[in-house]
């Protein structure tokens, strides 16, 4: 393993990838719609608007192989696979709902200011 100052990021930092992991477009959405429960892929897809089926399944390749969600394939015919949020993945739930939280307590904060510079930024 690779020791790194969390503080510095440099480019072989092992932190730095998973920040940009969990952190991107569809990981925050992808882990707070399974914290319901299991889901089938469709099922997820279905919860969030404009995620096209490769995104998902990058996003839900890369949470399983950072042992976020676990893939289970059901016995069924024709075969089913559904994830589910494994334990590891249930402890960046009180992060997120944080984050989720300051997003929705500043939303109008960050309107007013996008308006702003949107202003001054026309000629």
């Amino acid at each position: 393993m690779i020791a790194c100052d969390p503080r510095h990021f440099s480019v072989d930092c092992p932190s730095r990838m998973l920040i940009d992991q969990i952190a991107d477009k569809w990981s925050m959405m992808v882990l707070v719609v399974l914290d319901a429960g299991p889901m089938r892929f469709n099922a997820i897809r279905r919860r969030l608007e404009g995620i096209t089926q490769k995104a998902l399944t990058q996003c839900l390749r890369r949470l399983e192989r950072n042992g976020l969600v676990l893939r289970r394939v059901l016995p069924m015919s024709p075969v089913a696979v559904e994830y589910e949020i494994t334990p590891l993945g249930r402890s960046l739930q009180i992060p997120f709902r944080a984050l989720y939280d300051w997003t929705m307590e500043h939303l109008d904060d960050v309107e007013g200011a996008r308006h702003i510079f949107d202003a001054r930024a026309v000629p």
